[in-house]
């Protein structure tokens, strides 16, 4: 909870650097989900939210939770919002779309929400996005739906969405009519249009419901929101509020919620904007609610797509429960107050990223998760004589009693008065609970109210008192009560039928829902098979997956454990089946892991067959389960491996890069972890910049089979070692003869940097280090000397492999495996230099080259040296992005790599010298010893690449001396060459001379236009430059004092 305040509101914000800140169901005959798209944008992003109550602060209070958000500000904002962490106000003008354009560009806003009706019906998400600015909400068009109950009745007729009966009218005397002489009870009274909520009323007879529409029409209660009238059949059942999220086209239901709009307990005086509201509702069962998805919410969707005005945003269907099915009563075309409230609390998933994939039209793929064992009550505080006349400038007190109960103060009607939070509005503050049933969290709401203190405080107490009256009714036991839940589980299977079928290959195309499931070997084309089966699970890699929230790359591990296993027989992985169990299933985590199953099985080449999926109450821990996987694969008998009396004393061993840990040790890592003292979330010492912890942990295990099955075909590899459980001195032997010792050198590989660590922390000896991990080898081939060459080359088109050492007699009384300069290569961070790797001195220590990039724009140079330095291998580490311009496509490239970035803006300095004096402070900040421009369109001063000579490189689009300067393409198709290219140059005073170090050239065609050359010159610009930046890193090449390329003899 936030509660700090400031009496200044922000009206400017200026940073030139933008950075990160700082149940049993059995599942047989399954065949991929397609990959989640990537949500675009994801970077540190100021987001404005427009709107000042109690649901503009809870939805920037949860964006605020975002890693991707730097700043959220509130537009106009209240005392909440005022200066909180992350958020705080702006004074910038709402009502005025263009002066809130320019100001968005102005200050790189990222992403407008919109929070009230009033500026979605006003168009404020239409004149945003035609100036560039994205904007989440619905545009005029689709916000009709809230904005005129007139239009909204006509739209459910025209569609068959279930509503009440209605007359729409702009003459009083004409709806007074239809109120006497309807058979039905006609007594709810509506203004069409916006009214602040407030407009409806329920009349108790005709005559109380005939006064209203005089009050609205006559007397202008509403204002020109009642010039149109909707009078409605009177309803009888349970009010609910479901809510969505709709791109477009698909929608992700939320939890129900209940509002109580009546003043008092018990629901008795009059109607108001809203007094509190709890989730989820007990009285929707998952099958209504799917119901009301498809009935109303996804219907009204694709409806609007229909007429033309698709609807993107939040919609908010306020429903009656009657006897004959759910009705419709309003659209509201946002979140609701206080809805929101209690919705955004029991939200798991990333508001932001949420929004991304909302606007994005990615819903389908990238649904909301949402807390399933928790409720949320919210209960509103209002100034004593609201609905009516009030008083303000009341002082509150107590608020920073409540953070200390961990309950949430949302502000509504507030503001500040000489540094203190006082009254400003009819409802003042929302207290929120979430805890883990709906007594508690009324209970702990209560609590919060009563710490909380104003002169005058109307609340209720009862908030919630229908669902627990509902959840208190005395009725028979069914196995959901004892905490297995069917439906989930047929949910599940239904979630993963199209996974599975995805993974279908020759000799299997089960479909989901048999016994068994059936394998064709002669299908598949095996003549004399042999089958392998292996089982595996992923340790206590599980602990952190469950304690990060993040699933989906456990699913890789399983299948990687099990298919890796059964290569070691030289056998083709041919179909998978999995066990996952709990204690109460988790639908969309289930899900995630199953998804990831299924995706790992296409890679590794083989079909998920069938899995089972148990529910044991009692068994696992609330968020507990468990994985188990099993593989079967085949291999001709022929093929079979290890060929043990081939192998010889004098073969070589060649060891195929792991990505990390893989799936085992991980009970040590936790006790590594435990003593350095980091949590899961802290910034990982080890891995890419900008990584925490856990995701550095949670790296998924490498599937071989793919990589491997050629190379163990050709006969070329005797045998070939998964390192698992056992690490290094355990795994090898399993596939050599016992007079063969293994002779190994860990400066020959590139060990990741978590080993360094953990053997750092943990004062982790070599013994246990080789006996518990992979220390960066996730396999282990045993090949003749003869072959190691080309078996080499074969795997190092794909991946990273080096010859690491050779098999010998083994002496008696010694160890079967030796691995010789661990300690060392532990301490050096990196690998040496023989097979390809960094160059330099098999005993020198690997040290990276500091490298600096300068941008201008999109930067699609900067992700080709990104991902070079993202090489184990590399010598090459880009520490800072520093772009001339803000905004700029690049920036975010180099964010979504956990790379550190500046803006240093041309246009804020009076010259040329003064920007590049700031310019080399920057890179002097940072240490760094390399400066790539990579599409850097600024001219450097001579002073600045004198300091900087013979540590800045240039790309140019032509094969230099030719062709220098700009429209270097139009100058080679002018002259007619054949061949042009790129290159890679150290900078010189002199534009485009300085001495060329890696050319790479292309053909120029028949046809060839400025725009195709470039597009092919570019291609090759993305493989010369990481080689460059490589060589330059490495010190494979540097510049003589007399301004020549030297490269370095071996």
């Amino acid at each position: 909870m936030c509660v700090c305040v400031c009496v200044q509101a922000v009206s400017t914000v200026s940073l030139l650097a933008a950075s990160r800140e700082d149940i049993s169901s059995s599942r047989l005959g399954l065949q991929l989900l397609p990959a989640t798209l990537k949500l675009t944008g994801a970077m540190a992003e100021r987001v404005l939210v427009v709107g000042g109550g109690g649901r503009e602060h809870a939805l920037a209070w949860k964006l605020a939770q975002s890693p991707h958000i730097q700043q959220v500000l509130v537009a106009p904002g209240n005392a909440g919002t005022a200066n909180c962490g992350k958020i705080s106000n702006s004074e910038v003008s709402v009502s005025n779309h263009a002066i809130l354009a320019q100001f968005c560009k102005d200050h790189h806003v990222g992403l407008v929400v919109v929070g009230p009706e009033v500026p979605l019906a006003a168009g404020m998400v239409d004149d945003l996005t035609a100036a560039g600015v994205p904007c989440f909400g619905p545009s005029a068009r689709a916000a009709e739906l809230e904005a005129s109950k007139s239009f909204s009745k006509a739209f459910m007729e025209r569609h068959g969405i279930p509503t009440a009966r209605y007359g729409s009218f702009t003459n009083a005397k004409e709806a007074c009519n239809y109120i006497r002489t309807a058979d039905f009870p006609a007594l709810v009274v509506k203004a069409s249009g916006l009214a602040a909520g407030k407009g409806v009323i329920v009349a108790q007879d005709q005559e109380e419901a005939c006064r209203a529409v005089m009050d609205i029409m006559k007397d202008r209660a509403f204002g020109s929101a009642g010039d149109t009238v909707v009078v409605e059949e009177l309803l009888e059942g349970e009010e609910v509020s479901c809510l969505c999220f709709s791109d477009g086209s698909t929608v992700s239901s939320m939890p129900p919620a209940q509002d109580h709009k009546r003043l008092q307990d018990g629901d008795q005086g009059p109607n108001t904007g809203g007094m509190g509201a709890y989730c989820p509702t007990p009285q929707v069962s998952h099958e209504l609610l799917v119901q009301i998805r498809e009935s109303v919410l996804q219907k009204t969707v694709d409806a609007m797509k229909q007429e033309g005005a698709p609807y993107v945003g939040v919609l908010y269907a306020g429903l009656m429960l009657t006897q004959k099915g759910p009705k419709v009563l309003e659209f509201n075309c946002r979140f609701g107050d206080p809805e929101c409230q209690v919705l955004l609390p029991l939200l798991k998933s990333d508001l932001y990223e949420v929004i991304l994939n909302t606007i994005n039209g990615k819903l389908a793929s990238s649904a909301p998760e949402w807390h399933k064992e928790k409720a949320a009550v919210t209960v509103v505080m209002a100034s004593a004589g609201y609905p009516g006349a009030y008083n303000k400038g009341m002082a509150i007190t107590g608020l920073s009693q409540v953070e200390d109960m961990g309950i949430q103060v949302f502000h509504a009607g507030t503001g500040l008065k000489d540094g203190q939070v006082v009254s400003s509005g009819g409802r003042v503050l929302t207290v929120t609970a979430v805890r883990p049933s709906l007594e508690s969290a009324l209970q702990a709401a209560n609590e919060g109210v009563a710490a909380v203190g104003f002169p005058g405080a109307v609340y209720r107490r009862d908030i919630g008192h229908r669902a627990i009256s509902h959840l208190k009714q005395r009725r028979g036991l069914t196995y959901k009560d004892s905490g297995v839940d069917i439906a989930a589980g047929n949910k599940l299977v239904d979630i993963i039928k199209p996974l599975a079928r995805a993974t279908s290959r020759p000799g299997c195309n089960a479909e989901l829902g048999g016994f068994a499931g059936l394998f064709d070997l002669k299908a598949a084309g095996f003549l004399d098979p042999v089958l392998v089966s292996g089982t595996d699970g992923v340790g206590t890699k599980l602990k952190i997956a469950q304690a990060c929230g993040q699933h989906g790359s456990l699913g890789q591990d399983l299948v990687a454990m099990c298919v890796n296993d059964v290569l070691a027989q030289g056998a083709e992985p041919l179909f998978f089946l999995d066990y996952f169990s709990c204690g109460s299933l988790d639908v969309n985590v289930a899900a995630a892991v199953v998804a990831g199953i299924a995706k790992a099985c296409e890679i590794a080449g083989c079909a998920l067959l069938g899995g089972e999926t148990a529910e044991m109450p009692g068994v696992y821990g609330p968020g507990e389960y468990d994985l188990a996987g099993f593989c079967v694969g085949a291999v001709e008998r022929s093929a079979l491996l290890p060929r043990l009396a081939d192998i010889t004393e004098g073969d070589l061993l060649i060891g195929v890069a792991s990505s990390g840990i893989h799936s085992n040790g991980f009970s040590l890592v936790r006790k590594v972890l435990e003593r350095a003292n980091l949590s899961y979330s802290s910034p990982a010492p080890f891995g890419h910049p900008g990584q925490t912890v856990g995701e550095v942990l949670l790296t998924p295990t490498k599937i071989y089979s793919r990589l491997l099955l050629p190379i163990l075909r050709s006969g070329a590899v005797k045998a070939y070692a998964h390192i698992t459980g056992g690490g290094l001195l355990e795994n090898i032997p399993r596939v050599l003869p016992q007079e063969l010792a293994v002779d190994i050198d860990a400066s020959r590989w590139s060990i990741p940097p978590v080993f360094s660590w953990l053997q750092k922390e943990g004062g982790l000896s070599e013994d246990e280090m080789t006996r518990t991990f992979n220390c960066g080898l996730g396999a282990v081939l045993v090949v003749a000397p003869m072959e190691a060459q080309r078996v080499l080359r074969q795997l190092q088109a794909h991946e990273e492999a080096w010859i690491v050492g050779a098999l010998a007699h083994k002496q008696p009384g010694t160890e079967s495996v030796a691995v010789r300069n661990l300690k060392h290569s532990l301490l050096s961070g990196g690998p040496a230099s023989k097979n390809g790797n960094c160059l330099g001195d098999i005993s020198t220590p690997h040290r990276r080259t500091k490298v600096g990039v300068l941008i201008s724009g999109t930067g699609t140079n900067l992700q080709a040296l990104i991902e070079q330095a993202r090489r184990p291998s590399s010598c090459a580490e880009i520490v800072v992005v520093i772009s001339n311009k803000p905004g700029v496509q690049g920036l975010k490239r180099a964010a979504l790599a956990g790379i550190q970035t500046r803006v240093v803006d041309h246009k804020l300095y009076g010259s040329r010298a003064e920007f590049d004096g700031t310019i080399d402070r920057v890179l002097e900040e940072f240490g760094v010893e390399l400066v790539c421009l990579a599409g850097f369109m600024r001219i450097l001063t001579g002073g600045f690449v004198k300091k900087w000579n013979s540590k800045i490189l240039n790309i140019h689009p032509s094969l230099l001396p030719s062709f220098k300067g700009v429209n270097a393409q139009k100058q080679a198709l002018q002259a007619g060459v054949r061949v042009s290219g790129c290159t890679v140059h150290f900078v010189a005073e002199e534009v485009d001379a300085g001495a060329i170090i890696v050319q790479e050239a292309v053909p120029v065609m028949s046809g060839d236009t400025e725009e195709s050359l470039s597009a092919r010159i570019k291609e090759a610009e993305h493989k010369a430059f990481p080689v460059a930046m490589e060589l330059v890193s490495s010190g494979a090449v540097h510049l003589s004092e007399d301004g020549r390329v030297i490269w370095r003899s071996h």
